[in-house]
């Protein structure tokens, strides 16, 4: 599709994953980035206002409800936002005849395999928080042209607050970090999502799920490892722990990393999660 043909809607556009995408996709195009206090997306009404003044042909969701252990206790917000609010979307971009973009989790697998997950997999999700996240990917298909991004451990932004950058302050501060041993993500730079998801979309592959992640995996602890040594940091500050040990409201997927390869076979390649890691951690701002 032509990007810049059209307006070019962000929700969520104050999230780390939401300035990147407004970064991207807003070179040679209209943009209109809207954070939560620009619009509440489970809104119908204020949805619809939106696109009559702005008339986007493509609409990005990166808004969502992310407080994973939050949503065990608050799950009709969750609900809201994650689930029904994708809905809301959909349906005004599919009156617009525009295209959506809707951003998923990794938590939407039960993650009790020992291999990445692929889109032909089916969801087995097992908290609140993974439940309301499939009830919007289900919704979002409400737009005939949609396309639905899996990510997971995103990273990245000069005031993100990830757990890969809480790692890094706590090794530069001399303080034990504990880490899993024991669980198995992608981490993925949201600069390099928003690459992905400007290509596919330039290129026009075929709408559908796609999993949007950096290549390879890596516990936790070994994610930490991998930045101690970026970083010339003591690495004996990394504490290993099992997830077993460690009591946590809502339950997280143990293996969670994603497989890209549709992603790739689709023309956008991922760079390896060392490389992105070693792009944002090494940098001047750093």
């Amino acid at each position: 599709m032509s990007i810049a043909s059209r307006a070019v809607l962000v929700t969520g556009a104050d999230g780390q994953l939401g300035r990147a995408i407004a970064d991207r996709f807003g070179i040679g195009a209209v943009m209109h980035a809207l954070g939560r206090r620009d619009l509440d997306i489970t809104d119908a009404g204020a949805v619809a206002g939106v696109f009559a003044r702005h008339r986007p042909g493509l609409v990005i969701n990166c808004a969502a409800f992310t407080d994973v252990d939050g949503a065990e206790d608050r799950p009709l917000e969750a609900l809201a936002v994650n689930g029904l609010a994708p809905g809301i979307l959909a349906r005004a971009a599919e009156a617009a005849g525009a295209t959506l973009v809707h951003f998923s989790t990794d938590f939407v697998f039960a993650g009790r395999e020992d291999r990445p997950w692929t889109e032909a997999d089916a969801p087995e999700p097992q908290s609140v928080y993974a439940q309301s996240k499939l009830v919007g990917e289900w919704l979002a298909r409400d737009c005939r042209r949609h396309y639905t991004l899996r990510v997971e451990s995103l990273f990245g932004g000069p005031r993100a607050r990830s757990t890969i950058d809480r790692i890094t302050e706590g090794l530069r501060a001399g303080r034990e970090v504990t880490l899993f041993h024991d669980r198995t993500v992608t981490p993925s730079f949201t600069a390099d999502v928003a690459e992905a998801t400007h290509a596919l979309l330039a290129q026009g592959a075929a709408p559908g799920v796609y999993h949007c992640v950096n290549s390879g995996a890596t516990t936790w602890l070994g994610l930490g490892r991998h930045i101690a040594r970026l970083l010339g940091l003591d690495e004996r500050l990394l504490v290993p722990v099992s997830v077993a040990d460690v009591r946590l409201r809502a339950a997280r997927p143990q293996y969670a990393a994603l497989s890209n390869r549709r992603l790739a076979d689709a023309g956008v390649p991922m760079p390896a999660w060392e490389d992105a890691l070693a792009r944002y951690l090494v940098r001047p701002s750093a």
